[in-house]
């Protein structure tokens, strides 16, 4: 048999966690179809001896729903082996959605997901109305990666309720019209539906966003759609604070027990991890499986995009205003005493004791580079929210701060829980303020080479097969025959990835974005095509639509 592809002499880590060993894979037609010794043609042949050779890995938590459509590519997951994202988290997205509403769906990606409106307007097509037009467009688009996608439920209640999707709970003629399109959506392909109640999502003109109106009636409704279809995931973004209240088990309880089906949950985080996780133990034996970051966030943090601190009351004045109407609220002292008595409520957002001046514009600003907010309040004789808003008002808001993460040596216990699932990588949001799109060349480089917290065997499975099966992405994720072809070599010796990240200009309309570079990856192979060696794209564009399956 003639091979269109031979990778030879390859460490096959596989994706199910047994001993690496050594064999070839050879590819036919986009699928695995034979692994040992074999001397077959190729049409292409890899040598990979000395070199890992493991399934593409598939990140289950990303917002490139606009991305996509201005970027082939798909970056930066694609550059850390990624082949395969799920968009369409945290009940947030851009379809279904009427010509009437494109602003409202672009300023919820503005507020919630930190993509700049002048890019959306300038970078996103709009091709589509329903939510199965923009799987079919998407399609059409040729993508370098594979994506898959979740319903997020805040458009949805966009299309069938308008504005008044942001006030109210659905009524009985609304919620029945939804659950018919999200029947629709998941019948087209969509791996399930998506929301969020958590308090910082904040949508057009700083109002909730829509799915957080969404009733728990409404919510149990559309978890049915999943149980009578017997396919599908539901993702919940309860918050973001690693809170895990009476009500939260009781959502979860109900959603599992209508559904049938498996829900992943936001968010578990160090410190409070212990209590979470026992308290949620019953669930996650039934399925809610809670997700983990394996990245420390380091934010970025500009006061013209305040998306970090949409938690907080205060803020509600200066959502999608003019940078000028915003300066003169933040130097406003009313707004300032509304600031300090929401530092004190246990609300997520950027912690100023953690924080320094990163960047400024102003040339007599520059003193204050490389500093900390405490370094500079004391020098100053004030407080954190002085010092922190009167370096940004006198820089016309250009200064760029950066918050620095807490904790970051613990992570190695969440990401060793079996009852977890790494992800929340959030790539394609939050562009003007971090990045952790990296996370599967850190986890390999950092936490299994460096920090040697689990086995390399076991840190694939982690990102391959583990999100597969869970999110139902059937034949991906394993190296065995019949699999597609979505492979990744690299060098075990040097694959990382820079924590420090880098600011680039290269989106729509001018716009800038942090990204994480990626190193030791020798070959990304996506349905069987070469999409990178050693960094460099080959022009293919072979990725596909992964589509939901119904359950036997």
């Amino acid at each position: 048999m003639a091979y269109d592809l031979l990778i030879r002499n390859g460490n096959v880590v596989d994706g199910t966690g047994r001993p690496r060993y050594q064999a070839d894979v050879a590819v036919a037609q986009g699928k695995i179809v034979e692994i040992g010794r074999i001397s077959g043609p190729a049409r292409t042949t890899i040598e990979a001896d000395g070199l890992i050779v493991a399934p593409g890995f598939i990140d289950p938590h990303t917002h490139y729903d606009a991305q996509i459509w201005w970027d082939r590519l798909v970056t930066c997951s694609s550059w850390h082996g990624i082949t395969t994202a799920v968009l369409g988290n945290c009940g947030v997205g851009i379809a279904p959605c009427r010509p009437d509403m494109r602003e409202v769906a672009a300023w919820d990606l503005v507020n919630v997901e930190g993509i700049p409106f002048d890019v959306l307007k300038e970078g996103v097509c709009w091709e589509w109305e329903t939510f199965p037009q923009y799987m079919d467009a998407a399609a059409r688009r040729k993508l370098g990666i594979n994506v898959g996608f979740l319903a997020p439920l805040t458009p949805f209640r966009h299309y069938v309720m308008g504005e008044e999707s942001m006030e109210r709970a659905a009524r009985p003629d609304e919620l029945a019209r939804i659950r018919e399109l999200l029947r629709e959506a998941v019948c087209a392909g969509a791996l399930g539906w998506s929301t969020s109640k958590a308090a910082n999502h904040v949508g057009y003109q700083g109002r909730p966003l829509a799915s957080r109106l969404a009733s728990t009636d409404e919510l149990v409704a559309y978890a049915r759609v999943l149980g009578e279809l017997r396919r599908g995931i539901i993702e919940f973004n309860l918050n973001v604070t690693g809170t895990f209240t009476d009500e939260d088990y009781q959502t979860l309880d109900a959603l599992l027990t209508a559904s049938g089906r498996p829900v992943t949950w936001l968010t578990v985080m160090i410190g409070t991890h212990k209590e979470v996780l026992a308290k949620a133990d019953p669930l996650i034996k039934r399925g809610a499986i809670p997700q983990v970051s394996a990245v420390p966030v380091i934010r970025n943090i500009d006061l013209r995009s305040p998306g970090g601190f949409a938690a907080l009351p205060a803020f509600r004045r200066v959502f999608n205003k003019p940078v000028d109407e915003m300066r003169t609220v933040y130097a406003d002292a009313s707004f300032r005493e509304a600031f300090r008595h929401d530092l004190n409520l246990k609300l997520a957002r950027p912690d100023l004791t953690r924080t320094r001046v990163e960047e400024v514009n102003n040339p007599e600003l520059k003193h204050f580079e490389g500093r900390s907010l405490p370094d500079i309040a004391a020098e100053r004789g004030g407080d954190l929210v002085d010092a922190f808003l009167d370096i940004a008002v006198a820089d016309e808001l250009h200064t760029r701060y950066t918050t620095m993460p807490a904790e970051e040596e613990r992570i190695d216990v969440l990401l060793n829980d079996p009852r977890t699932i790494i992800g929340l990588s959030d790539a394609g949001a939050h562009v003007d303020a971090h990045c952790e799109a990296g996370y599967p060349t850190y986890l390999i480089g950092h936490w299994v080479r460096k920090k040697r917290i689990m086995s390399l065997e076991r840190a694939v499975q982690r990102i391959t097969a583990e999100p597969a099966d869970l999110f139902g992405i059937a034949g991906r994720g394993r190296i065995a025959p019949g699999m597609a072809a979505d492979l990744v070599i690299f060098d075990y010796d040097t694959i990382d990835t820079q924590m420090r990240q880098k600011q680039v200009r290269d989106l729509p309309a001018n716009g800038s974005r942090f990204v994480m570079t990626a190193q030791g990856i020798r070959y990304t192979i996506v349905n069987g095509e070469i999409l990178y060696e050693d960094g460099k794209h080959s022009g293919a564009l072979p990725g596909q639509i992964v589509r939901s399956q119904p359950t036997s």
